[in-house]
Parts: C-alpha cells; structure tokens; sequence
C-alpha cells in the first residue's frame, strides 16, 4: 500500500509540473449563485459559484486557471476548495467565472448562502478536453492533489477565520 501512494504522490507531481503558492493569499467574497448547471448535473462535481461582480476583487493581473485553497459558507469551515477561473474551454463560455468545489459533503444545496474563498496556489492552467470524461478523469486529479497538498499547507485555514 505504502508503494502505490509512493507512486501516486510521484505521478501527481509529474502530472502538475507549474503547481505554485501564490506570494498573497486572494480572497473573494460573495453570495453562492446558480451556474450553468453543469458542475453537480453533468460533471458530478458540484461548484458553488461566485457572482460576477466577485471578479473585481481579483488582482488585475489574475490569470485563468485551476486553483486551490480554502472556503467558508456563512462562516463555517474553512473547507479545502479547488476553483476554476476563467472560460472553461471545453464548454466555450464567453464570460470568466469563479467556480469553488468545497472537498466537504453538504446535506443541502446552499445558493443565497456567503462565502468565503482563500486562494492559496495556483495548480494548472485551463486546458481543453476532448470529451467529457477526460474533463471529468482531470478534475478528479485535481481534487486528489488539491486535497493532498492542503493536508500539508494548512495555514491558509488561518485565513478565513
């Protein structure tokens, strides 16, 4: 058992070669809204997107991606998070979006509720799939290594607290 976690941690690290902490934590605020109804319905991996109007409070200079970090909804947490930012390119959206996945079991769907989110690494760049489930097989290896590697970065909880 030990080896193939040995293996998986090594196949992780190949798979994410531009994983960084970001110098700042970037935190965005807002109230949970619907999306395109994809992420619980399509994808299997429910979001709890920001507004629109959460892109202002992105640094200018902000680039797309897949991030990971940490969230609170109506203050409790924080939960691991893995975001989306940007366009989604395998769906072709023609606005940018913040899209969080909390790593946490909610009983209850929670639009209208508040949240929090400390972006704390930036994970890799927005790519497009050939089919969906690529798309889905990749933000699944997302979540995997989003969750390993806040088990042992968890100072970013200090930020939403």
């Amino acid at each position: 058992v030990h080896s193939r976690t040995a293996k998986m941690d090594e196949e992780l690290k190949n798979k994410y070669p531009d994983v960084k902490t970001l110098e700042s934590p970037v935190v965005l605020n807002g109230e949970v809204v619907r999306g395109f109804g994809r992420g619980s319905k399509v994808l299997g991996i429910p979001t709890a997107n920001l507004p629109q109007e959460a892109l202002d409070q992105l640094p200018k200079d902000f680039g797309t991606g897949i991030y990971f970090g940490w969230a609170t909804v109506d203050d409790k947490g924080p939960f691991k998070m893995v975001t989306s930012v940007g366009y989604n390119p395998y769906f072709k959206n023609e606005s940018k979006t913040v899209e969080p996945h909390l790593l946490h079991e909610f009983p209850d769907d929670f639009y209208g509720s508040q949240i929090r989110v400390a972006i704390t690494s930036f994970l890799r760049p927005e790519w497009n799939f050939d089919s969906l489930e690529a798309l889905i097989d990749c933000i699944k290896m997302d979540i995997v290594y989003a969750n390993k590697a806040l088990d042992i970065q968890p100072e970013g909880q200090a930020l939403l607290q």
